[in-house]
């Protein structure tokens, strides 16, 4: 298979405070979903928990396969994204960021509109919030 159509995988998590997203600030002045890089050896569950714990220090449960799609994240540069609902073990009132990232934010599904988010992420986020439990 020629190189240019191997890409990195990484594995994304959708995970609600409430009825807010965890978002966090990258390098390029973007809001994203926690997540990282696929390791060798290690099944996506596993890669999303460990990456969850490094990035904002929580503990989640994976759930749901939301979508696999291929994100081009700078221009000639694609990823493919594997993104999963994801539920906090404990509610979460207060998140410690990792290095990797400016900013940690929580935002309204409303709001996803008026940040700089790819398409991609926001996608993600809609289809988890179909499958959030109804408030009673």
């Amino acid at each position: 298979m020629p190189e240019d159509r191997l890409w990195p995988v990484s594995i994304k998590g959708v995970v609600f405070v409430d009825e807010k997203v965890v978002l966090l600030l990258n390098d390029r002045a973007e809001w994203e979903l926690p997540g990282g890089r696929l390791e060798k050896g290690e099944t996506p569950e596993a890669c999303l928990t460990r990456e969850l714990k490094e990035e904002l220090n929580c503990e989640v449960i994976v759930s749901n396969l939301l979508l696999a799609e291929v994100l081009e994240v700078i221009p000639g540069k694609f990823v493919l994204i594997i993104a999963y609902q994801c539920r906090l073990m404990a509610q979460a009132t207060h998140f410690k960021i990792s290095e990797e990232h400016e900013e940690v934010r929580l935002f309204s599904v409303s709001e996803l509109s008026e940040i700089p988010i790819p398409k991609l992420y926001a996608k993600a986020i809609t289809l988890a919030t179909a499958l959030l439990p109804e408030n009673p």
